[in-house]
């Protein structure tokens, strides 16, 4: 499986971005997460998704900003990010896990390359 994200940019504080990671292989079995990292700081987990979408996981800083989704049948995952703050500046990274728990990095099995986010204000 070979993961790709899109959508990054620039964007004023308060503004909207929707990243999105497109898969070439078949992902609708794995659970699809959103991690985050910024300049010197450690990886953070932003959002995953169950397979069948039902279940889906956010960290605290984003909840109720940040929506994710996925389209299995185009096996491609979204983030949908609301009212960006500066805080979010970040590469953001997907990934896909066969098992494991949502939150923790260790579950992932793969890695896109990562999309660059930069909230200015």
């Amino acid at each position: 499986v070979q993961l790709q994200a899109s959508g990054g940019g620039l964007v004023q504080a308060g503004g909207s971005l929707r990243l999105s990671c497109a898969a070439s292989g078949r992902t609708s079995w794995y659970t699809m997460g959103w991690f985050r990292q910024a300049p010197g700081k450690e990886r953070k987990f932003v959002a995953a998704i169950r397979s069948n979408g039902g279940t889906t996981y956010y960290g605290d800083s984003v909840k109720g900003r940040f929506t994710i989704s996925r389209d299995n049948a185009k096996n491609t995952v979204y983030l949908q990010m609301n009212n960006l703050e500066p805080e979010d500046t970040a590469v953001y990274y997907c990934a896909a896990s066969g098992s494991g728990t949502p939150i923790r990095g260790a579950s992932y099995d793969y890695w896109g390359q990562g999309t660059l986010v930069t909230v200015s204000s």
